[in-house]
């Protein structure tokens, strides 16, 4: 019997085969979890549907991913409709995976000091406010033994050069994942996050990835970087069973490069 058999769940914030909720969601459904998906909406004047058609092609393999729906979270009406397609596919969810992040390109590639404000309210709205607003309507449909997971990373916690306004939008998210912990605690409902260290994805392509990889490869006491599939590993935990007791935490997945206060190895790269 798996770890999920007899749960169902929304999967929020899968992209390409490269999400990393794609690879949570994947777990899941191995653990015989059955799960809805949402996907971001395409333009009305793009008829090739890219976005769908990329989700789709994912789910469409999996006997366990039982519908796939447009999501803005930007639009309270869009995120009832599809918290009350949910209930009526599931009935009731056991488990509920935010991973949704978004700042303009522009406001990631300055300062922190120069973003626009129009880029933090946008950047702050899509990444933080979205995990309050569809945990919020999904309070109906989660069982009163759910979990809620969200995807965070330690710019929150810590300056990352480079991550700039997405830092203070984790930071938040962070604050966001504590004050849910409470609010929904009375009702058995557990909310927690992933931090994961940097992997391939396309948000993390906007990230500068690339040269995080590197660092991490150096700096971690595992000396290497992580895997999709320990992420989605991790993810998985925070939202079956085996976590009950945990709440409000915020799970580290990084080879251990946030416990470390000097660069480590990178030292002896440093002086060659």
């Amino acid at each position: 019997m798996g770890l999920f058999e007899g749960k169902k769940g929304l999967i929020i914030g899968v992209a390409n085969d490269h999400s990393i909720a794609w690879a949570i969601a994947e777990k899941i459904m191995a653990e015989g979890g059955e799960c809805g998906f949402t996907h971001l909406p395409d333009r009305a004047d793009d008829e090739r549907q890219r976005n769908r058609k990329r989700v789709e092609k994912l789910t469409s393999q999996h006997a366990n991913a039982k519908f796939l729906v447009p999501l803005d979270v930007q639009n309270d009406e869009n995120i009832k409709q599809v918290m009350q397609q949910t209930g009526e596919t599931f009935g009731k969810i056991d488990f509920l995976l935010h991973s949704v992040a978004f700042a303009d390109r522009d406001d990631l590639n300055r300062d922190t000091v120069e973003t626009s404000r129009e880029g933090f309210k946008l950047a702050m709205d899509i990444s933080a406010y979205s995990l309050l607003a569809v945990t919020n309507a999904a309070r109906e449909i989660l069982t009163d033994h759910s979990a809620v997971c969200t995807m965070t990373y330690f710019g929150g916690e810590k300056a990352v050069p480079g991550y700039n306004v997405m830092g203070i939008c984790k930071a938040a998210l962070d604050a966001c994942v504590r004050y849910l912990a409470y609010d929904l605690g009375p009702k058995g409902i557990r909310v927690n996050a992933v931090s994961a260290g940097p992997v391939k994805t396309l948000a993390g392509r906007a990230a500068g990835v690339e040269e995080m990889l590197q660092m991490y490869e150096h700096m971690a006491p595992l000396a290497r970087n992580i895997t999709h599939q320990e992420v989605g590993n991790a993810g998985a935990y925070l939202l079956s069973d085996l976590s009950d007791g945990i709440t409000g935490e915020i799970l580290h997945v990084d080879g251990g490069y946030n416990v470390m206060g000097s660069p480590g190895r990178l030292l002896d790269q440093i002086k060659k």
